[in-house]
């Protein structure tokens, strides 16, 4: 909230509110699962320095989220990388979000293909009777599957998720 409880305005460390429905007759609560969290924004006032908890941690980001030049260096690991990311993402105009969401469709479609065709190569390979060292037999299947995306990707895309060189790549269309 973007105000203060009057009832509490003079508790400044109190800003944290776990609120649950009870029954006027009895004061028994309502229902266990149904519960309000508010939180009071304006009396959370702890710099960045004095941070201690996780909780604290959520607080500073919400409240100044909006204000952060640069993200912090204490608060980019874990899911606080991860919040970034998405923030950056949430300001993004709608075609650049779509385009972006697009691409990484395109990209967890490309890493199945590749997946996919790592386990069928095993499977194959067991079926036949093959047996390889492990570097050589994940070399072989790097190749295998370079050679099925040849018409479909370009030589560096081939590159990047196979492992592969751009030289072995060029030498696999002669």
């Amino acid at each position: 909230m973007d105000f203060v409880f009057d009832e509490d305005k003079e508790d400044k460390e109190k800003y944290f509110y776990k609120v649950k429905l009870s029954d006027v007759e009895t004061n028994k609560v309502f229902y266990d699962k149904f519960t309000f969290i508010y939180l009071e924004m304006p009396k959370f006032t702890k710099p960045l320095a004095e941070l201690n908890t996780h909780f604290e941690r959520w607080m500073y980001v919400f409240k100044n989220l909006d204000s952060l030049q640069a993200y912090p260096e204490s608060l980019t690991n874990g899911i606080f990388k991860s919040f970034f990311a998405e923030a950056e993402l949430a300001q993004l105009p709608l075609d650049k979000q779509r385009e972006y969401e697009n691409s990484l469709k395109y990209y967890r479609d490309l890493n199945n293909v590749i997946d996919t065709a790592f386990d069928d190569g095993k499977e194959l390979g067991k079926a036949q009777g093959i047996e390889l060292g492990k570097a050589e037999g994940e070399y072989n299947k790097s190749v295998e599957i370079a050679k099925n995306l040849l018409s479909l990707l370009d030589n560096e895309t081939i590159a990047a998720n196979t492992g592969l060189s751009v030289d072995i790549i060029q030498s696999l269309r002669k």
